[in-house]
């Protein structure tokens, strides 16, 4: 009576609960199986590296972008397999990879580069025998934006992998996988003998259908209700689903272990991981070591443990002999080959975090946060990784240079543009380069000092009637304001320098005529010039202003100098590039945007003004690290109690800010000339360095003039050339030696 009750209770109420379950179970692993089955995190890429005939690079600096981008150096001959590379002498020979870039496929190339005195001289195809234009290699990976859970992988289809891999995979694995419906009890049997005969685990029981169902739809638990669910979800599977599109998902989930708080899954990953290549380029002994990791991938580590790792892949090729699989000669071979792993794992930490919070700062702009983690962008940046080792390098170099005399506890930021586009090339936001925390770059709001002056300069001499490069200004103390708003502003040097000519106030950094420019132009319009270069905070309405009480960031001094360097063109700084989505199809590019926001006449003088500054002014250091015909320019700062320490300076294709100071605001004991020159300086001398020719625009001419600002001859001592808006040029004309 009771057994017949129960079997009822069964029947009406369990039985239709389990249909329901089961319905439910089939409707969510069918979704999440055709949908978007994984999480991807976002990859970030640098800018790729360029070669063609020209390029100045050497062979050293060629081989180091190599090495970075996990290029394998081999002796004797160039290997055949992609991401490999041979280095005689000035000749580098290298088998790049194939890449998919936002706008069309990168092939993989044989290619010979030949280098004389610094800069290719040819390239040649060594497939073919011609000369190449240009090749442009897989850029190097940055760092990603990873799922709560920190899984990683790369998505592979089926006929990504070679045929050895399946079948090793099957084989050791699941034999019968082609044949059962999710569960192979003669396989689990077979299994059970071959392990007993191997006296350990050669062989896994669960099917392959089974481990997939158990490692993408469920959790570790260890129950009868948990192996219960397995089953229903493996025959859910195999009901719906073809043997090859189980298979691809087995090998885009399986896990092959932790790199830190990465899960390293998928095939595709492992190989990039392990190997540095593709899983295209996979061998029989590398297939075995893999597969030979899934039965415990921390125990069969090859990195920790490489003779343990050995023996599971020797094993593995011999069990593969024994089904006929492979032929002797190739089992014999596969066991003697080197496990070919990298011994310096490719990081999923990114190595600059400072940049990448620049690049989650802008692409947050066009998605949502959810987007960034899960949909599998690719993201490609214009990190340039040569400017961005010699910024962290330079900047970490000379605050160890002032911590061994006694300077402690400093700190400093380095952001490196290109004026021209605003693309940014390179941002360290401390002296810990790879550390994930503050970033100054972006985040310390600091008073930019003398900074500023070009702004109010910059305001005079678009008034040509009023100011040109030799008006003179007077360098007298005033004070402004009574009591407590008594300003009275004071020269560095503490001295007074009588008349000036603006151009030398300018590059000497005088104080008192500045401020008294700033008065006579207004702190209105200062304020206004100083919002249409590019300053987004707000900007106090004083006259401390005109001797930098305004506090930005380095990143926003790097926008203010931006049209500066760049013509009177403002061009908001950017760091993406373009972005595709997980299947390579280009979704967001970045154009160029353009603006003229100042007076490319006023520009080009003041352009010229700032190269004295370089010349002959506050950052006349420069001519002893760069060569003086480089004709660099840039702007020296430096705030009360010697705070802050800055300096803004371009090229003629790259304009770099530095700050140094101290986190606790305390005074660093630097001026803009011993602390962020000096960095600057290190900086340009580890880059290539364009010149900084001055184009001229039309309305603008050259005038040879003496010391009082009248025209005088080219041979006249003292003489010099100065740019004038035309009709603002002297007048007056006198001969060598006249007095008027």
């Amino acid at each position: 009576m009771l057994l017949r009750r129960l079997f009822q209770f069964g029947t009406i109420v369990l039985l239709p609960i389990l249909l329901l379950y089961t319905l439910w179970l089939d409707f969510t692993v069918r979704d999440q199986f055709e949908g978007k089955r994984w999480e991807l995190p976002a990859r970030v890429y640098a800018s790729p590296l360029e070669l063609y005939a020209g390029k100045t690079i050497d062979a050293d600096q060629l081989v180091n972008s190599l090495d970075q981008l996990g290029y394998q150096k081999k002796p004797g001959s160039l290997s055949r397999n992609e991401g490999s590379y041979l280095h005689q002498e000035d000749t580098v020979s290298l088998h790049s990879r194939r890449f998919h870039f936002w706008d069309g496929i990168e092939k993989s190339r044989q290619i010979r580069v030949s280098i004389n005195r610094g800069k290719i001289s040819r390239i040649v195809d060594l497939i073919e025998g011609d000369d190449v234009g240009v090749v442009r290699l897989d850029p190097l990976p940055i760092g990603s934006f990873y799922p709560s859970h920190g899984e990683d992988r790369i998505l592979l289809r089926l006929e990504d992998v070679p045929d050895i891999f399946v079948r090793t995979l099957t084989t050791v694995e699941d034999r019968s996988f082609y044949d059962h419906i999710g569960v192979s009890p003669a396989g689990m049997a077979r299994a059970l003998f071959a392990n007993l005969r191997a006296g350990k685990a050669v062989q896994g029981g669960s099917t392959l259908t089974q481990q997939l169902a158990k490692n993408m739809f469920l959790t570790r638990e260890r129950t009868l209700w948990r192996k219960f669910q397995e089953l229903l979800i493996t025959f859910i599977l195999e009901s719906n689903f073809q043997k090859s599109e189980i298979l691809e998902a087995y090998l885009n989930e399986v896990y092959f272990g932790q790199d830190q708080r990465r899960a390293i899954h998928g095939v595709g990953m492992a190989s990039r991981f392990f190997f540095g290549h593709d899983a295209g380029q996979l061998t029989l002994a590398k297939s075995a070591l893999l597969v030979g990791m899934l039965k415990g991938p921390s125990w069969y580590n090859p990195r920790r443990h490489p003779e343990r790792a050995k023996q599971r892949r020797n094993m593995i090729v011999d069990l593969l002999l024994q089904q006929g699989e492979i032929s002797e000669n190739e089992a014999v071979m596969a066991k003697h080959s080197p496990l070919g792993v990298l011994e310096q794992a490719p990081s999923g930490e990114s190595r600059h975090p400072a940049f990448l919070d620049l690049v989650r700062r802008q692409i947050l702009r066009d998605y949502n946060r959810e987007d960034l983690v899960s949909a599998g962008l690719q993201i490609f940046t214009t990190l340039n990784p040569e400017v961005q080792s010699a910024a962290e390098e330079s900047l970490r170099e000379r605050i160890g240079e002032l911590k061994n005399g006694g300077k402690r506890n400093l700190q400093g930021a380095v952001v490196v543009i290109s004026p021209d586009n605003g693309e940014v090339e390179a941002i360290v936001g401390g002296r810990d380069s790879r550390a994930a925390g503050f970033n100054r770059a972006l985040n310390a709001v600091r008073p930019i000092g003398s900074l500023v002056k070009p702004a109010i300069y910059l305001t005079a001499l678009e008034q040509p009637e009023r100011y040109t490069l030799i008006t003179p200004l007077v360098d007298r103390p005033f004070e402004l304001g009574k009591g407590k708003n008594r300003w009275r502003p004071m020269n560095y040097d503490r001295k007074y320098h009588g008349d000036v000519q603006l151009h030398r106030a300018l590059s000497h950094s005088y104080n008192l005529s500045t401020a008294r420019l700033g008065v006579d132009l207004g702190v209105g319009r200062v304020a206004h010039t100083l919002k249409r270069l590019g300053v987004e905070r707000d900007i106090p309405r004083y006259p401390s202003i005109f001797l930098g009480s305004l506090e930005l960031s380095p990143l926003d001094v790097a926008k203010l100098y931006q049209p500066l360097a760049g013509g009177g063109v403002r061009s908001p700084l950017r760091s993406i590039r373009a972005v595709m989505n997980r299947n390579g199809a280009p979704l967001n590019r970045y154009p160029l945007h353009l603006e003229e926001v100042a007076s490319p006449k006023a520009i080009a003088l003041l352009q010229w003004g700032m190269q004295q500054v370089v010349r002959s002014g506050t950052a006349r250091y420069l001519n002893k690290v760069v060569s003086p015909s480089m004709g660099l320019a840039g702007k020296t700062g430096t705030t009360d109690e010697l705070r802050d320490s800055w300096f803004a300076g371009f090229s003629g294709d790259r304009l770099a800010v530095i700050w140094m100071g101290r986190d606790d605001n305390n005074p660093a004991g630097l001026t803009g000339s011993s602390g962020a020159l000096r960095v600057w300086g290190k900086l340009m001398s580890r880059l290539p360095v364009t010149p900084l020719n001055l184009l001229y625009p039309e309305g603008v001419v050259k005038v040879w003039v003496d010391a009082d600002g009248s025209s005088t001859a080219r041979e006249c001592p003292d003489s010099m050339e100065i740019p004038f808006i035309e009709g603002s040029e002297p007048n007056r004309a006198v001969q060598c030696g006249a007095n008027g």
